[in-house]
């Protein structure tokens, strides 16, 4: 993958699979440049023996091929950066993913289009789960959510409408860009 927002979305993809009704994008950074991103769902969990086979590249949940390289590239990537990757899950409950990247490393992937990923996942799936994106650096934060929009709008409107997508898009970047510095 090229960029992390890339990471973000594969991550949270997996929490629609596992059938989550609210997944929460975090994305921190630090004084340290270090970064921090947390994927949290509260979709199926996976007990014990599932939680290690997602870490495996040679393991999946997946029916429609035999690797999933998701979550092993992720921790690789933060393991070269200096950081690594925590997954604490219960079943019936939800999952809750964190990695950790130094950004000064030069191994460090970019953070990637932000914005444009965490729309991406809101009109690739407008009936559900809702989203809730919250960013921080030293220079500020934000929290965008899809609860919010669906009730600004009331169920008539679907959030993959190109009116309302195009909307989104502008306002996460608005609210992202002074945070992080750009796309």
């Amino acid at each position: 993958m090229r960029d992390l927002s890339l990471h973000i979305l594969d991550l949270a993809e997996n929490s629609v699979r596992a059938g989550a009704k609210v997944v929460e994008i975090g994305v921190r950074t630090d004084e340290k440049k270090r970064i921090t991103l947390t994927i949290k769902d509260d979709g199926c969990g996976m007990d014990e023996a599932l939680l290690q086979r997602v870490m495996s590249p040679f393991g999946t949940t997946r029916t429609t091929r035999k690797v999933g390289l998701g979550i092993p590239l992720m921790a690789q990537n933060a393991r070269l950066t200096g950081g690594d990757i925590d997954i604490k899950s219960q079943v019936g409950v939800g999952t809750v993913f964190t990695a950790w990247l130094n950004g000064d490393s030069i191994d460090c992937l970019p953070l990637g289009d932000l914005a444009g990923t965490y729309v991406s996942l809101v009109t690739a799936n407008p009936d559900g789960p809702d989203f809730v994106l919250t960013c921080a650096s030293p220079k500020g934060e934000m929290c965008f959510d899809t609860r919010e929009v669906r009730e600004a709008l009331g169920s008539d409107v679907k959030l993959n409408e190109p009116e309302v997508a195009v909307w989104m898009l502008g306002a996460v970047r608005e609210e992202v860009e002074p945070i992080f510095g750009g796309g």
